[in-house]
């Protein structure tokens, strides 16, 4: 969920009111197939030494090393037995109040199709890759599980609080692009860095962005992109700190103090930041001069 993606216009044809709609397993080809397990594979041994601890816990006891695109009912069976949640499937991209609610009751919207060939390396909107190798492993553990729900619950708020901007840079900067420290040293949760082949690489080993360490005011006031990688990576201590925020912040006034200050822009430094790594910008730059 990000704030300026789109949704479809209207229910689509054969969807219920929530917008679910049948997974339709037995109609993947096998090309569609090949294509996950091609996907699966390449980050499957990327990975090990740069995703969290929680995240290769829940690709393990989840399964999803099984040859072909998961069946939705089998992983919910085991994801309902782990956290309470389970995984449906709609056509696309849903209004914000559908996506909030299925959250909110630990339901995980995902995409039913899945990326062509020869968008292996990038796909605008996401697909069922994205959603359920970048997201669900996630889900299995216990306190990021409770985390979203947390979020969807706060995102029913923020719908009536004109805050929706913020909420959802928060989703961007955790959910999505989130670096945890660890024992070991930094590592990936955000969905989508480990569904990225590229960005599982350029997170942690370029020296070109900056990594922070998160503070949620910040990190809601930041601006971010949606097609290319993050010139910002916020690192989080650990996911217990993470829901504390989330669960103990009275979110109505942070946002009524956020409207009043202004926007900080993509890769741009606060001075209150703490900066981890200190990035050099050749990224960015030298697309800029391209």
């Amino acid at each position: 969920m990000t704030e300026d993606t789109h949704v479809l216009d209207a229910l689509p044809e054969g969807a219920a009111s929530d917008w679910t709609i049948p997974q339709d397993w037995a109609h993947y080809s096998a090309e569609e197939h090949a294509t996950w397990d091609t996907l699966f594979e390449r980050q499957a041994t990327l990975l090990p030494g740069r995703a969290s601890n929680a995240y290769l816990r829940g690709l393990d006891v989840l399964k999803l090393s099984k040859p072909g695109i998961p069946d939705f009912e089998e992983l919910s069976e085991r994801l309902m037995r782990l956290t309470g949640w389970q995984v449906v499937a709609v056509p696309g991209l849903v209004p914000d109040d559908v996506f909030f609610d299925h959250m909110a009751n630990r339901r995980f919207v995902a995409g039913n199709f899945i990326r062509r060939p020869d968008q292996l390396d990038y796909l605008q909107e996401p697909d069922v890759f994205h959603d359920v190798f970048g997201h669900v492993p996630m889900l299995a553990d216990p306190v990021f599980a409770d985390y979203l729900a947390a979020y969807g619950r706060g995102g029913q708020r923020a719908l009536g609080l004109d805050a929706l901007k913020y909420l959802g840079r928060l989703y961007w900067y955790t959910v999505e692009f989130g670096l945890i420290a660890e024992p070991e040293g930094l590592r990936i949760y955000g969905s989508g860095i480990v569904s990225s082949f590229a960005e599982s690489r350029f997170a942690l080993d370029d020296p070109s962005p900056n990594r922070i360490a998160f503070d949620l005011a910040r990190v809601m006031r930041t601006d971010y992109r949606i097609d290319d990688f993050q010139q910002n990576y916020f690192v989080i201590p650990g996911f217990d700190e993470l829901l504390r925020l989330t669960v103990e912040t009275d979110f109505a006034p942070l946002y009524e103090s956020l409207k009043a200050l202004p926007d900080i822009p993509v890769a741009a430094l606060d001075p209150a930041d703490v900066v981890i790594t200190h990035g050099t910008q050749a990224y960015a730059k030298g697309k800029a001069a391209a």
